[in-house]
């Protein structure tokens, strides 16, 4: 990713900067004002984003978990551990991104994309309240704080997030316009990628009618990610532009990545759900896998690491993946059968 400004330090926004314009001069390391005028911005894609993620809002408090919990008590014990296992990696991976966007919008001399990373940290403190929220419906809480501590613990899970909390601590300790690009890399393995073989278990209960509430939940979820990618991509893409990188070393330091991580999330994914569960067989879930990844290169503009899988393996997912208003859908053609919370229904005081 060598250019010529490639290696410049970055310096953190300024809060107020009254010589400067209100639309910035540049991503990093720009003037701007600090002010936010959504009709003076550099980046026209901002608003429509910004208000695309507004009309996106939701709160877990608005799903009855009372199904769920009767189910859950029915549910194997393999799919109870597989559960419980991929709400704690949801966990610490929601975590982290709070705390990552934050980070990252210390740097960006744009005010609408300051906007845009603010709405982003707070979907993720959601999401992560979510897990709260579905765990206290289901377990006593000395299993919650259990699940909450899995990653900490588990081998295969703790190799697997400190792949990504690596390339993160490379921004954090030397930002560079280098390593901010890399840690946008890292950030789309997190939400485009990490995700996915924990998502595939949550619908594929749904699509057998078990759990309906909690794949409710996670479809909310899904839906900000993809949003969160696009917010990134079209970041990661500014900073190419604006700093001249040499596109074909970034480019191959996003496939090597996802290569990787790819990788990673298979040997993840073999191990939480393997060929365990009716529905889900290893053989697809790695070709789901390597799609994705596939998919979330070509965002970044590299090519698919992955040539042979240009297809998604698992197409019933996509009735999952995609969502209407954010209130019903329909999954294979049967609606979701779940209602809103009422102070009769929530369990929040389990």
């Amino acid at each position: 990713m060598k250019a010529d400004r490639t290696f410049e330090n970055l310096s953190e926004r300024r809060i107020y900067a009254p010589d400067s314009p209100n639309a910035s001069t540049r991503i990093l390391n720009g003037k701007s004002s600090n002010v936010l005028n959504w009709d003076d911005v550099r980046y026209t894609w901002a608003y429509p984003l910004y208000k695309q993620m507004l009309a996106n809002f939701w709160t877990p408090f608005e799903i009855n978990m009372s199904s769920d919990r009767k189910q859950y008590a029915e549910l194997s014990a393999e799919e109870q551990d597989s559960f419980n296992k991929i709400i704690g990696l949801l966990a610490f991976l929601d975590s982290i991104q709070t705390d990552y966007a934050n980070r990252v919008a210390n740097y960006l001399t744009d005010s609408s994309l300051t906007a845009l990373m603010t709405v982003l940290s707070f979907q993720e403190v959601v999401h992560n309240q979510s897990y709260s929220y579905v765990l206290s419906s289901l377990v006593d809480k000395s299993k919650q704080d259990e699940i909450f501590e899995y990653w900490k613990h588990d081998g295969v899970l703790r190799e697997r997030n400190e792949f990504i909390i690596d390339g993160y601590e490379g921004f954090v300790s030397n930002p560079t316009p280098e390593t901010f690009l890399r840690s946008i890399v890292y950030d789309v393995v997190l939400e485009g990628l990490n995700f996915y073989s924990g998502f595939s278990f949550f619908y594929n209960l749904a699509r057998n009618q078990k759990m309906v509430s909690t794949s409710t939940m996670i479809n909310y979820i899904n839906r900000d990610e993809q949003l969160h990618v696009h917010l990134f991509t079209k970041i990661y893409q500014a900073v190419c532009d604006e700093f001249s990188l040499d596109m074909r070393e970034a480019n191959h330091f996003v496939e090597k990545t996802f290569i990787e991580a790819a990788n990673l999330e298979i040997k993840w994914g073999n191990y939480i759900l393997g060929d365990r569960f009716v529905g889900i067989t290893y053989s697809e879930l790695d070709a789901y896998i390597k799609f994705i990844a596939n998919k979330r290169v070509n965002q970044l503009g590299g090519e698919r690491p992955f040539p042979e899988h240009r297809k998604n393996p698992m197409p019933w997912i996509k009735a999952y993946e995609s969502i209407n208003d954010g209130k019903s859908d329909f999954f294979e053609q049967k609606s979701r059968q779940y209602t809103k919370v009422s102070e009769d229904n929530g369990f929040d005081d389990l």
